[in-house]
């Protein structure tokens, strides 16, 4: 039975009445159940449902473009005018896009609520030109800004709500710890986020976290800049950055560099969402493994989110990094989903109630 941390009963008994899953049982598959292999599975196991998506590069400040995927739901019976149509903001994790089934799944189980979803892809990464030498980072905020400012622009009658899943949930934690009330989103959910980066990375430095996780990890950050070596090579030692075999080399030598900090730790230090728990001023659910490698249950800032009346934290001892499969052939719905799926569908018809029971 997962282990619900919140400092409010109110919020306690909104989510135990609307969102049962969070006290239900989690059984993960039987013949996978450790952490390791349910995140190594999961991509390949789980279904991709079709999802037509709708592209929209919008511009930004700095003379850059942020490509954003909509997925319109204009057939939705539940909410038939656009403008106040319920609206979702997802926001992939590190390397990852609008077509990670993790996030195809959220679009099927809202498009059955008749919800509508843009997805946020970080810039350079979903097949757009980079027009500046810039990319993304977990702890600059300023991209995700301009994609809720302009979302909410577009349909300012509509409840809205974003969920961010591990590298994703990490900024979007970092953007509620900035904001505080002070922001459109009505509440998030967070799954499989690293709390503290400093944790993170020494976890998958160990040696078989490195050989089955950070060396392709490595690669794929490394693979999503090259194909714009033209741009960043004007300010980056390409070939250096190219040689690095772990997260925290390339962090050093490209990360912490593009957005001007003076030591990889000051970056690490300003991208633990841990340090920012205290400040978030909306309802947000997160969801961690306690068997999650890129996530290590010592560094789950427990104690802090007891201080915010706005935080729950949902720990299953089972489910490791984005994985929670579950059943005898996990092709479909994992308990990730199925948390999502409440959670919104809570938040979007009840919300209200929140602090009112």
């Amino acid at each position: 039975k997962p282990q619900l941390v919140a400092s409010n009963d109110r919020f306690c008994r909104f989510l135990e009445e609307y969102c049962p899953v969070v006290t239900e049982t989690y059984y993960p598959t039987i013949w996978c159940w450790e952490g390791r292999v349910q995140t190594l599975l999961r991509p390949f196991i789980t279904s991709r449902p079709q999802v037509q998506y709708r592209n929209e590069l919008i511009k930004t400040a700095d003379g850059g473009q942020i490509s954003l995927d909509w997925f319109d739901n204009n057939d939705s019976s539940y909410y038939p005018d656009a403008s106040t149509r319920p609206t979702v903001l997802l926001l992939p994790g590190l390397t990852g896009t609008s077509k990670e089934s993790y996030i195809l799944h959220m679009i099927h189980q809202s498009e059955t609520l008749g919800y509508r979803c843009v997805v946020f892809n970080n810039r350079g990464i979903a097949g757009e030109e980079l027009l500046t030498p810039r990319t993304y980072c977990a702890a600059n905020t300023e991209d995700l800004e301009a994609v809720i400012h302009h979302v909410h622009s577009l349909y300012p009658s509509a409840p809205f709500m974003a969920a961010g899943v591990s590298m994703g949930g990490m900024l979007l934690l970092n953007y509620l710890g900035k904001t505080g009330r002070d922001t459109p989103l009505m509440a998030a959910a967070i799954f499989s986020a690293g709390w503290n980066v400093f944790e993170s990375v020494e976890s998958l430095e160990k040696p078989l976290n490195w050989l089955l996780f950070n060396y392709y990890l490595t690669t794929c950050l490394q693979s999503s800049i090259s194909r714009h070596r033209q741009m960043l090579e004007k300010l980056f030692d390409m070939d250096l950055v190219m040689k690095a075999r772990t997260v925290r080399e390339f962090d050093k030598q490209f990360t912490s560099v593009m957005f001007g900090y003076r030591s990889i730790d000051d970056y690490y230090e300003d991208a633990s969402p841990c340090r920012k728990l205290k400040s978030v001023g909306i309802p947000v659910l997160c969801l961690n493994s306690v068997d999650d490698v890129f996530s290590p249950a010592h560094a789950i800032p427990v104690e802090t989110a007891k201080q915010n009346a706005n935080v729950a934290l949902v720990l299953t001892s089972c489910g490791g990094h984005i994985g929670f499969l579950e059943g005898i052939w996990p092709r479909k719905c994992t308990y990730m989903d199925r948390v999502f799926k409440q959670f919104v569908q809570a938040m979007f018809e009840h919300g209200n109630k929140i602090f009112s029971m």
